[in-house]
């Protein structure tokens, strides 16, 4: 059993169809992403009923945006992020989720699945918040609703700072996978406000390559009044940042003694 599919009850051994790993993860993402987006959109946006409402109202928000999306994704293992699959990928798992074998086919599917349903969930959260991005406010606020940015813009250091947090969500998210208890979704969502709390205040904790980009590709898309720019030149620091995150977490889980209990 891989890692996040041990969070859910699921009856193994039937193949589930690629068609249905798609649009499992669509629909898992674009939940994760609008409770994530409108979390933020609720704090910055002006007029809302939750404006100022703090750093860690944006943690639990997307938190429980997790917590929500694994159980609206739980037929495709509700990998709902990019550097989850990279993770497995890279922790040598034979299946991404039960009766979804690793290979090419099934990795680009839940890339694209991901990335469009976070950039359908960005759109939702821009419509459910409409009237409040009518509103005058500054071009980066706006834009920090969708995507991420960094406090202090030093390239290398932010992408450091990705990697470190999201090599916490993968080798943890896989070590829940590896213990007799297969602890739930709820645990998922309590480690991403335990990695927003403590590492997001430097780049915003992307942690999520299609949590960044689908919603900044919304953001540039979008007719939103008084928005300004969708600063792509840091756009794929939240990208390179989490895989190879990702990518380190699965390799140590393969070498670490406790990954076969």
């Amino acid at each position: 059993m891989t890692a996040m599919t041990a969070l859910l009850p699921m009856e193994a051994a039937e193949v589930v169809p690629l068609g249905t790993v798609f649009w499992s993860e669509v629909l898992g993402t674009a939940m994760l992403t609008l409770l994530g987006v409108g979390v933020v959109a609720n704090h910055l946006l002006g007029k809302t009923k939750g404006n100022a409402g703090g750093w860690l109202l944006i943690n639990f928000g997307w938190g429980l945006g997790v917590f929500a999306g694994v159980y609206v994704a739980w037929q495709s293992g509700a990998h709902l992020n990019p550097a989850v699959t990279v993770g497995l990928w890279a922790s040598g798992a034979p299946e991404y989720a039960p009766g979804v074998a690793v290979t090419a086919a099934s990795t680009l599917v839940y890339f694209a699945a991901e990335l469009l349903g976070a950039f359908l969930g960005a759109v939702i959260a821009w419509i459910a918040h409409k009237q409040h991005y009518d509103e005058p406010l500054d071009p980066a606020a706006k834009l920090g609703t969708f995507a991420t940015g960094p406090e202090i813009r030093s390239y290398p250091w932010n992408v450091v700072t990705e990697a470190i947090a999201t090599f916490v969500l993968i080798f943890v998210i896989l070590m829940f996978g590896g213990t007799p208890s297969e602890l739930g979704p709820l645990a998922v969502a309590l480690l991403v406000v335990g990695i927003g709390a403590s590492l997001g205040g430097p780049t915003g904790y992307a942690i999520n390559p299609a949590r960044d980009l689908g919603p900044r590709i919304a953001h540039a898309i979008l007719p939103i009044r008084g928005k300004g720019g969708s600063d792509w030149g840091y756009a794929w620091v939240p990208i390179v940042g989490p895989i190879l995150g990702a990518l380190i977490a699965g390799g140590i889980f393969q070498i670490y003694p406790s990954s076969n209990f």
